[in-house]
């Protein structure tokens, strides 16, 4: 198969690596991006891995609330910033919110066949295209999420619409304390971007493939494969727990805490002791305005290519 620059390109944005690595690994993959990721993690190459996360597209998530509740939270695409920051697309966005809160839909597809609760003489497809015209540039409904809680639901939108959060959590008591908390906690996500919400939630499989990635990792390195087996385990498994630290919401470290040291669970202890409100974070969700989309290439793939040909 034929490795071209724009591969190589994407490869890179994905995870890091330099251009020749990223170009071996796809050779010697065969152009399987997925498995050119796992040999540069192997090798130590990549940087970071965003398998999701190409070049963003335009566009704006909201996030939504009613009576602490019921809440929605969508993203809706457009081709430019400057629409993306019009008071007619905004508006409209609004409206899709607005109608997210009232779906019994599952998925955008059966959303898009609802009537639109603005003018029932159309579809939210009618509306969505009749919109587009008005605006005068393609638009997408993307996605959506609803939640409806016994406890209490809180958002937080960054950036304008870059990024949009909701947090779910049980409470026997909603007051300001309460609400402040879950809102910290939701600019947390928005930094840090966890993938899950405890340890609870990471697969036995998703824990045995880090394991076995950074074995690799050791035995590429002549100085970590020389050292002893329980040695050898015991670096893997403190690496688990690092990475785990990272990517469960609960266990990283609060962003705002004073001594730097204090964790996201044990904040929320702390307030929810003070409060004596028994509060629990049992899940999120995040938007970010175009992740996983792709825009047009622009002068990179030039640079990547002489690279490639040197």
């Amino acid at each position: 198969m034929e490795i071209t620059a724009a591969m190589v390109k994407e490869l890179r944005e994905m995870t890091g690596a330099g251009v020749m690595a990223c170009k071996k690994a796809l050779v010697e993959t065969d152009g399987d991006y997925d498995k050119a990721i796992e040999v540069l993690r192997e090798k130590g190459e990549a940087t970071a891995v965003k398998k999701a996360g190409r070049i963003a597209a335009e566009g704006t998530v909201l996030a939504v609330v009613k009576e602490d509740k019921t809440a929605a939270i969508v993203e809706v695409n457009s081709e430019t910033d400057f629409v993306a920051k019009n008071d007619k697309f905004r508006t409209y966005v609004a409206n899709v919110a607005e109608q997210v809160l009232t779906t019994n839909a599952t998925d955008v597809e059966s959303f898009m066949d609802e009537k639109w609760m603005f003018d029932e003489s159309k579809t939210v497809k009618e509306e969505l295209v009749s919109q587009i015209a008005v605006i005068g540039e393609n638009m997408s409904i993307r996605r959506f999420a609803k939640i409806n809680t016994d406890g209490i639901v809180v958002p937080y939108i960054h950036a304008g619409g870059r990024i949009g959060v909701l947090v779910e959590a049980d409470t026997t008591v909603i007051n300001d304390e309460v609400k402040e908390c879950l809102k910290n906690v939701a600019m947390q996500i928005a930094a840090l971007n966890p993938k899950y919400t405890s340890r609870d939630e990471v697969s036995e499989d998703f824990i045995a493939h880090e394991k076995e990635i950074l074995m690799a990792q050791i035995k590429n390195d002549p100085k970590e494969a020389s050292k002893p087996e329980k040695v050898i385990e015991g670096m893997i498994n403190g690496r688990i727990n690092k990475e785990m630290k990272e990517i469960c919401l609960l266990d990283q470290v609060y962003v705002k805490a004073e001594d730097g040291k204090q964790s996201v669970a044990n904040y929320v202890a702390e307030v929810a002791k003070a409060t004596g409100s028994g509060l629990k974070i049992k899940g999120f969700v995040r938007y970010e305005t175009g992740e996983g989309i792709e825009k047009k290439s622009e002068n990179f793939a030039e640079e990547v290519a002489k690279q490639m040909n040197a």
